[in-house]
């Protein structure tokens, strides 16, 4: 993405109702697959910095000619339809920016149509649960699409796009849409069985880093799948166009016979960068000076908030030289976690001498963001997802990240953490797993 776009995270969220915990009850597990999506989802979003999102969905009201935006000054929503009134949805509206939109829109000849006094549809207020649960905080644009052309919601994103980058604010855009809706013979719309088609070709897109192969999908195709996101993409893919692709699957699932994928469209990879060359400069600065580095003034996204991590320190060949962390956040922002971490990974390793400066040019760092443990049974622990942590009745504790090179299952990944703890084997232990957002040089 390029460095002076505002523009920071494009993606696309699937919004069944049935996702939100209060509305599924026992059948979210019929979802996991797409409830953890949008946990990551949301997560990129909020290491993204964006202050304001811009949300298109299929469900607002539809006009032939128009797209339509809610009004500010504040949007709200809520499941009362889905058996749940008490799960409600309520945001600032970002004014400026909607002012933009709708200039820059109307500049293209693009009538957009503000609309009061009605709450936020179920295709806004899904995904916008999913990114309050996980920690965003900030202003919202929500729209809806048109019946005008696939070419007309291309150059509306491009509008939308303009109008981010006169406002000159972080902003994330998230296209809301299912996929097929006619996938399975009891599908809600009817069974095709060439529905599956426009999903796979949505999918390989994206995975194959290439957004513009959906712009290219045939209509008639798009027709037989009864899809409900396919303008939701066209804008955002209108307003990513002149932008590096940075597309990734997240997830996809289909359990009853409607298409649920959650994926990322564009990001601005400055900020996730930050976090290793954060604690490379960290160390750089402690070997040459003897001084601790302090943390950047301006701090945006994930460096701004609360959280543990561990720095992990490796030679060009791999070989580890330094790994330290914290399971709690120590201190009051993530900045200054790595820069401690890092400090100490490369000179209080007691398994490591500590770095020289003739080293450093050799070195490469990597940072592990620790999200909340959560007790977890034996069966439940999976070391290629989730880290584990290890207690023991005296107090002793041990902790192993995931997807660590050589651990292949749950009986390697505890023996190691209990050994690193120095709690005897055959001990009890209290279980705990976690999951971490790992960022590389």
């Amino acid at each position: 993405m390029s460095t002076n776009s505002f523009l920071v995270f494009a993606g696309i969220a699937p919004h069944p109702p049935i996702m939100v915990p209060e509305v599924g009850g026992d059948s979210i597990h019929e979802v996991s697959s797409s409830i953890n999506g949008m946990t990551e989802f949301s997560r990129r979003v909020v290491a993204s910095g964006a202050e304001t999102v811009v949300l298109i969905s299929p469900h607002a009201p539809l006009l032939e000619d128009s797209f339509v935006v809610y009004d500010g000054p504040s949007a709200a929503g809520s499941f009362a339809r889905f058996r749940s009134p008490q799960t409600k949805i309520h945001l600032e509206v970002d004014d400026e920016l909607l002012n933009h939109i709708v200039s820059t829109g109307n500049d293209e000849n693009y009538q957009i149509t503000r609309i009061t006094n009605i709450e936020l549809d179920h295709g806004t207020s899904v995904p916008l649960y999913f990114l309050l649960q996980n920690g965003w905080h900030g202003q919202v644009v929500a729209l809806g699409y048109s019946f005008l052309s696939n070419d007309d919601h291309l150059r509306f994103g491009s509008c939308i796009k303009r109008a981010i980058d006169l406002v000159g604010r972080r902003v994330a855009l998230v296209a809301s849409g299912d996929l097929s809706h006619r996938l399975k013979p009891d599908s809600p719309a009817g069974y095709n069985p060439h529905a599956h088609e426009f999903d796979e070709e949505v999918v390989a897109a994206v995975q194959a880093n290439e957004p513009l192969k959906i712009e290219l999908i045939d209509d008639h195709r798009r027709r037989m799948a009864g899809e409900c996101g396919y303008r939701s993409m066209l804008v955002a893919l209108g307003a990513t166009r002149e932008m590096k692709p940075n597309c990734e699957l997240i997830s996809y699932e289909a359990p009853f016979g409607v298409g649920y994928m959650v994926a990322q469209l564009a990001a601005d990879n400055d900020v996730l960068c930050e976090l290793p060359a954060l604690a490379r400069r960290a160390v750089e600065n402690r070997v040459w000076t003897g001084m601790d580095r302090k943390p950047p003034k301006r701090l945006v996204g994930i460096l701004a908030e609360r959280a543990a991590c561990f720095v992990s320190i490796k030679t060009k060949d791999g070989e580890l030289r330094g790994c330290i962390g914290t399971i709690e956040p120590s201190k009051n922002t993530l900045a200054e976690e790595i820069i401690i971490n890092a400090i100490s990974a490369a000179s209080k390793d007691p398994r490591f001498y500590p770095v020289t400066a003739d080293e450093l040019s050799n070195l490469r760092y990597s940072v592990d963001v620790l999200f909340e443990p959560e007790p977890a049974t034996f069966e439940e622990l999976d070391p290629k997802v989730y880290g584990v942590i290890v207690d023991d009745e005296k107090g002793r504790r041990g902790l192993l990240l995931p997807d660590i090179p050589g651990i292949t299952d749950a009986n390697q990944q505890v023996e190691i953490a209990t050994r690193k703890a120095g709690i005897p084997s055959g001990t009890p232990v209290k279980l705990l797993r976690f999951e971490v957002r790992r960022f590389r040089e």
